[in-house]
């Protein structure tokens, strides 16, 4: 079965934009409550538990989306955390590249960030993804859907849209959190592996199987 990962951070290390209390609850209320659902939910049935990504693709289609709901859920709450870090890096240079002939700058990305996220109606997330074409672009997708489900595209950051990301710290300002988060979370070496892995074709993260996940800190 499948266990809450241990986030690589402490619950305070994104104070003030993200509170400790917020995150606290965020990873051991939110998260654990989607891991455990897809728990039960796979105990109940015949799916292959070892691969989150291939449990997501299966149950997609599915008229009932309990699994999917909470399988991507689990999912999109996982690469979210791995694409966060209190140490502030630079992009590397491939990254670093993109940026500057996609967005101009890191100004004018943080503004289309923002712009993204606050576009996007009710919940869901904003990826920043590797284009089709070349280039980089931000996309959101509503409620549980997840940037697996984007044909030939591939996922460097997640931002969590869901109110319950940021309501206790900012309320219904979404866009003082996506300026905050930005300034603050994003873990660009992990970006800048996610875009070197997407073009030489292997390497991309995936969610760990069960054996492989440590218990989940307390």
């Amino acid at each position: 079965m499948f266990t809450l990962p241990v986030l690589n951070f402490a619950y305070d290390a994104f104070a003030p934009v993200i509170s400790e209390r917020a995150l606290r609850l965020h990873h051991e209320k939110h998260h654990r409550a989607y891991v455990q659902q897809t728990n039960d939910l796979l105990s109940a049935g015949e799916t292959d538990h070892a691969v989150l990504e291939t449990i997501i693709a299966d149950a997609a289609p599915l008229p009932d989306q309990r699994l999917f709901n909470n399988a991507s859920q689990a999912w999109n709450h996982s690469f979210f955390w791995v694409s966060m870090a209190p140490a502030r890096k630079s992009p590397g240079d491939a990254l670093a590249a993109l940026i500057g002939e996609t967005f101009g700058d890191m100004v004018a990305m943080k503004q289309a960030f923002v712009q993204a996220g606050m576009a996007h109606f009710g919940s869901g997330w904003l990826w920043l993804m590797t284009g089709q074409f070349g280039g980089l672009e931000f996309q959101t997708t509503h409620d549980a859907a997840s940037a697996l489900g984007i044909k030939g595209k591939t996922p460097l950051l997640a931002c969590d849209l869901w109110e319950h990301a940021y309501y206790l710290d900012h309320q219904n300002d979404r866009q003082r959190y996506l300026a905050g988060w930005f300034d603050t979370a994003p873990d660009w070496a992990f970006a800048t592996s996610q875009c070197s892995a997407a073009r030489i074709g292997g390497g991309l993260w995936r969610h760990p199987a069960p054996a492989l996940l440590t218990a989940p800190r307390l």
